[in-house]
């Protein structure tokens, strides 16, 4: 009888180097599927690929989707300007992504079976199991969660289970758990997870103080409608860009974080980021933004923001409303066109100065300087702009014990 096929999303990591052999004890023909989201090198796919057919894969595919992670994740959220419970800079947002393309891939095989190395205390199962149900009708096997009905260290039994069979485990990922793609690294176990220091092999990316270049780095970055174009006048991809902005301002420590938060499933998440570009062009598209949209604007959008930054880190991808909330995010950006210089010192970078022909600044007046009204005319503003708080004041002044 001919085994059934079943595509997993495949890293090359220990959760889903242990998920090839388990899933080939049960009987089914493992296809392996890794997603390049741009974060790793052309050695580090090559070792992918050795692995997964090491291990047992009927074959290996490889899909890049480094331009759709662009369109469909950094835009967007570029226009929504907000990170999630205001740390973290949505570097999961890849995973919708990677099981869009793990069930395209499983429709040419002609399986409805998709499998994944999510364990069952995490957020990336939500994001996968819901992404699967919203897409079509497929079957999910997920072997860590599996496992975890019967082990309580699951991880050392995944090692054994390997080391058994005769397969080795990378030193790096018997230690951390690693997430590199083009938006910057996520970093998780050992002493993180126990809400200690990150020893110094977390240090990847962005560098250490001692190692920070002496002169400041300046940057000129252009938005056409709240989109990345251009680097010092230089028209890049969007691929392109995140990449020299995650080395330019890498090397300068930019983008380093370490989060703690409240996860899908209830727990309390702990992670080192990474993410030198997606933190330049968060701080250069709010600058231009807050200088071109009107007050109302600047004040109602990180409403919608917020909300759509839930949807997408809780598993909502492709929920209707999440495309609502993105309609609203478009129309919000026609006229944030323009170039904003930012610098850094190291650590952290500040937008130095903005080029638009849509600032909002009026030739008339300039704020604590110069103004095209009297001062009679402003004491009369703040008289009527304060009604309100002055009659309650008034009111209940003998009211209220003070």
């Amino acid at each position: 009888m001919k085994k059934q096929p079943v595509v997993l999303a495949f890293s090359g990591g220990l959760d889903t180097s242990f998920c090839v052999p388990w899933l080939l004890d049960q009987g089914y023909e493992v296809h392996t599927l890794f997603v390049d989201t741009g974060g790793v090198s052309a050695e580090e796919r090559d070792y992918i690929e050795q692995r997964a057919l090491e291990l047992g894969a009927a074959a290996h595919h490889v899909a890049d989707i480094g331009e759709a992670i662009w369109d469909e994740i950094v835009v967007p959220a570029l226009a929504a300007g907000e990170w999630y419970q205001y740390q973290y800079p949505m570097l999961c947002s890849d995973r919708y992504l990677i099981v869009r393309k793990s069930l395209e891939l499983c429709d040419e095989l002609g399986t409805r079976f998709f499998a994944h190395g999510c364990t069952g205390m995490g957020n990336d199962q939500v994001r996968f199991d819901l992404t699967a149900q919203s897409l079509g009708d497929y079957e999910v096997i997920a072997p860590i969660r599996e496992i975890q009905a019967e082990h309580d260290n699951v991880r050392a039994y995944e090692m054994a289970y390997l080391q058994e069979r005769g397969f080795e485990v990378r030193a790096k990922t018997a230690q951390y758990t690693i997430n590199e793609n083009i938006l910057g690294i996520t970093i998780s176990g050992s002493e993180i997870d126990e809400f200690q220091p990150p020893e110094p092999d977390t240090w990847v990316l962005a560098k250490p103080r001692e190692q920070w270049p002496d002169k400041p780095l300046q940057l000129k970055i252009g938005f056409e409608q709240g989109r990345p174009v251009s680097i010092n006048g230089e028209r890049l991809g969007g691929v392109d860009m995140l990449s020299r902005l995650n080395a330019e301002m890498g090397a300068y420590g930019v983008g380093r974080g370490l989060y703690t938060g409240d996860t899908t499933i209830g727990l309390k998440g702990r992670i080192v980021f990474i993410a030198p570009a997606m933190t330049t062009l968060m701080i250069a598209h709010r600058a231009l933004e807050e200088a071109v949209c009107t007050r109302q604007q600047n004040g109602f959008k990180p409403m919608v923001a917020r909300k759509w930054v839930e949807l997408v880190y809780q598993g909502f991808f492709y929920d209707p409303l999440k495309f609502d909330l993105e309609a609203y995010l478009q129309s919000s950006q026609q006229v944030v066109n323009g170039e904003v210089t930012v610098e850094t010192c190291g650590g952290v970078v500040h937008p130095i100065a903005i080029d638009s022909p849509h600032i909002l600044q009026s030739p008339d007046a300039t704020y604590a300087q110069s103004a095209a009204w009297t001062s009679r005319e402003a004491e009369g503003f703040i008289k009527l702009f304060g009604m309100s708080s002055r009659l309650w004041a008034q009111v209940n002044r003998d009211r209220i014990r003070k």
